[in-house]
């Protein structure tokens, strides 16, 4: 029994050793490869870098126009190439917009929140076509009448679209037909024949970025509502990477405490609590990277919190099996009766815990529902790992009959 005691105490730790190599370096076996949990790991935008922006609609505005507003948003936000962006409303006329990696804050906000109603008017000011009309637009390097090499918008219309403006073409012949992008003129060319092609091309932009905007803008469709931006925050990529490295060194620095204190004082026990305690760490970041969390201050606020509440537990139990210990009864005997007598209290306190994360979840927004997240995640992973794996590794231990030294049970 002491052999095999032994042996499945040795498992224990190479899964444990083994287990934290992949997530530090990764691993990768022919095709198979898993990447380090930090790549898997999304950062928000006081550690990531970027911006972050309260935009206000204009005038009478709807749930719905907002609802609108946020899918053209993303729209432009994800042709733009941002990562892991979040744009969610913010009462019942706002939308919040937090972009990270962004590196020019104004510019961005500007685009996003520009209208974009594409209108072609005929020279009567009778409006020929809309951005509704147009099935997709790209932007291109075409040549213009002299031959120049410049940057063009090409727009492909609906089967509607398209006979409307062979229609205008064929009325406005050898006249002007403006194209006007929220209320100013960007181009005005000169209708020389009739187009039935259901093509059209917009010229006159001055360089191959605005032209690229411009088609975003146009495929994502026009803003239901105006929005103002009433508040713009910037965070640069050096002060969220600063605050990044003085977070972890401050985690690991609480951990290597909290261990040192468990195992001082507890002894035995207290070396099998911060067994438990890696693995608590090991199972916290493996669901933070299944769910996809997007890492922030206040998450990583809450993963250190719930690694103190996770000991907590594991004070209570110990405490427990030294009353046991101290009434007389033997070593095996205290441990069930102590976590027995510790359960109900270890359960009700991290209920509580639990039922203030899902206040702080649907009530919140933004960095609060990540607290409450990583916190929740925590909570659950230290009842785990202190009812359950730390009775089966503390067993183990006691099995291996090392020692029946009361003093390395914190007596």
């Amino acid at each position: 029994m002491r052999v095999k005691n032994a042996v499945k105490f040795a498992i224990i730790i190479a899964i444990i050793a083994i287990v934290s190599f992949v997530m530090l370096q990764g691993i990768t076996i022919g095709s198979f490869k898993i990447e380090p949990i930090k790549n898997s790991i999304r950062q928000g935008l006081d550690l990531k870098g970027g911006v972050y922006a309260i935009m206000e609609a204009q005038g009478n505005v709807t749930q719905d126009d907002i609802s609108k507003a946020i899918v053209v948003i993303n729209d432009r936000v994800n042709a733009l190439g941002v990562t892991e962006p979040i744009i969610v409303p913010e009462g019942t006329n706002r939308i919040r917009v937090e972009l990270p990696g962004v590196s020019d804050p104004e510019s961005a906000i500007n685009f996003l929140g520009q209208t974009a109603q594409l209108q072609f008017i005929g020279p009567d000011g009778k409006i020929v076509l809309t951005g509704a009309d147009v099935k997709d637009s790209r932007a291109v390097l075409g040549k213009d009448e002299m031959g120049v090499e410049t940057p063009q918008v090409t727009l492909s219309l609906t089967p509607d679209g398209a006979k409307k403006f062979a229609d205008a073409t064929e009325k406005y012949l050898n006249q002007q037909i403006s194209i006007v992008l929220d209320d100013k003129v960007i181009s005005a060319p000169v209708v020389r024949s009739k187009i039935t092609g259901g093509e059209a091309v917009i010229t006159g932009l001055e360089n191959f970025d605005e032209a690229s905007k411009l088609a975003i803008q146009i495929r994502s469709g026009a803003l239901p509502v105006p929005l103002k931006p009433i508040e713009i925050r910037t965070v640069g990529p050096t002060l969220g990477q600063d605050a990044l490295t003085k977070s972890i060194q401050a985690g690991i620095y609480g951990v290597l405490l909290v261990m040192l204190f468990m195992l001082a004082y507890y002894k035995l026990p207290g070396f099998v609590a911060d067994i438990a305690l890696v693995i608590y760490i090991i199972i916290s970041f493996i669901v933070f990277a299944a769910i996809k969390v997007t890492m922030t201050l206040p998450g990583i606020a809450g993963v250190i919190l719930s690694i103190g509440m996770a000991v907590d537990a594991n004070v209570i139990i110990f405490e427990r099996i030294k009353e046991e210990l101290k009434n007389g009864k033997s070593l095996r005997a205290s441990i069930d009766q102590g976590f027995s007598r510790a359960l109900v209290t270890v359960v009700d306190s991290n209920v509580t815990t639990l039922i203030a994360c899902a206040v702080l979840f649907f009530l919140g927004e933004g960095s609060i529902k990540g607290f409450a997240i990583t916190l929740s995640i925590g909570v659950l992973a230290s009842m785990l790992t202190a009812v359950v794996l730390m009775k089966y590794i503390l067993n183990t231990v006691v099995g291996m009959n090392i020692t029946k030294n009361p003093k390395l049970f914190g007596l």
